[in-house]
């Protein structure tokens, strides 16, 4: 590869990071993947609550957003240069609650301080300087991700150009906090998980439990349907057998208290908030955003993400058919990829 070309996994210390509910944490640092031209445009890439860093990945291992973004796809890494941070609170290298806090050398833990997704989008800006990135083309994101780049439209509208929010909607549904507690309940239940001192996080039933949860929230009962049809496995049906699996998947790579932690900062989103409520908030965007919603998406219903773009000044809207339901911002991508593109090259 050229050396006008940057692929590259990494780290960046942002220092001390002062959070809303003015906390400091006293030493920050970001994981990123950096791929593309040097010098070209920047998209900057908000990954959802279990993502990480790896949008694009490689050949062996490719990244969570790999039929999207690379070589002449969608997002094209020969015409921008993309940016992904794993989120802070995260557990895949960024600052989160396995990480060693300098006060006590021990990990944060239980004791990692309440973050925002505002907290969250401020770290990345602070990174982005360090990595003397002074403009952003562009913002894309969905589910979490997606509260970021609403976010960011809002905290920073004199650096980013162009927002695509994806699957969000303007505030979190008292729906998705419902099912948000609930998976909360389930990791905090667990005689194993000691109140946040667990000896390791794999023994946590409690996430697996959480992780079932969210799959079936995120997708919808006709794919349900469609893909199990009541069969029978060795241990029961097929779909409890795939919800085994997913749980057990999940708790192997993810830890329990960044679980709560970026649960938490979800319930916080609201882009109303101390700006006069989420309607006046729309008003305040300056740059044109594309809105995309998916059929049966239970916890980002598309009624809240179209009426969130007929109050935002220079808003497109569209909504994908879909049995993915809200995973559908993560598939089928010859569905919707166009409209990523087109609206980037407008």
């Amino acid at each position: 590869m050229s050396r006008n070309y940057i692929t590259e996994v990494n780290d960046i210390n942002i220092g001390p990071l002062q959070l809303e509910s003015g906390a400091t944490i006293p030493s920050v640092s970001l994981r990123y993947e950096r791929v593309g031209p040097v010098g070209a445009p920047v998209v900057l890439i908000c990954h959802a609550l279990t993502g990480n860093h790896v949008t694009i990945g490689n050949n062996e291992e490719p990244g969570w957003w790999s039929g999207l973004i690379g070589h002449r796809l969608a997002i094209d890494t020969t015409k921008y240069q993309v940016i992904t941070f794993n989120v802070l609170g995260g557990c895949n290298g960024s600052t989160g609650p396995l990480s060693i806090n300098p006060n006590n050398n021990r990990p944060y833990g239980k004791n990692f301080p309440n973050i925002t997704i505002r907290d969250i989008v401020h770290a990345q800006y602070l990174a982005l300087k360090r990595l003397q990135v002074d403009e952003v083309f562009a913002v894309v994101g969905g589910s979490l991700g997606g509260m970021q780049v609403l976010e960011w439209g809002l905290l920073y509208s004199n650096i980013v150009n162009r927002l695509i929010a994806l699957a969000v909607t303007p505030t979190l549904s008292d729906y998705g906090i419902a099912y948000n507690y609930i998976s909360e309940q389930s990791i905090i239940s667990d005689p194993a998980w000691n109140n946040g001192d667990y000896n390791s996080p794999s023994e946590i039933r409690g996430l697996e439990i959480a992780r079932m949860i969210g799959m079936v929230t995120y997708r919808s009962a006709e794919l349900f349907h469609e893909r199990f049809g009541r069969a029978e496995s060795s241990d029961g049906f097929s779909v409890t057998s795939y919800l085994k699996y997913q749980g057990e998947k999940l708790a192997s790579r993810f830890d329990p208290n960044s679980y709560l932690t970026l649960l938490q900062a979800m319930n916080s989103h609201d882009i109303g908030r101390d700006r006069g409520g989420w309607k006046e908030a729309c008003k305040k965007y300056t740059c044109p955003i594309l809105a995309i919603s998916y059929e049966y998406d239970l916890i980002y219903d598309p009624n809240s993400i179209a009426e969130f773009a007929s109050h935002t000044p220079n808003a497109t809207y569209h909504h994908v058919s879909t049995k993915f339901g809200h995973d559908g911002f993560l598939t089928e991508f010859e569905k919707w990829s166009w409209m990523v593109q087109q609206f980037l090259e407008s």
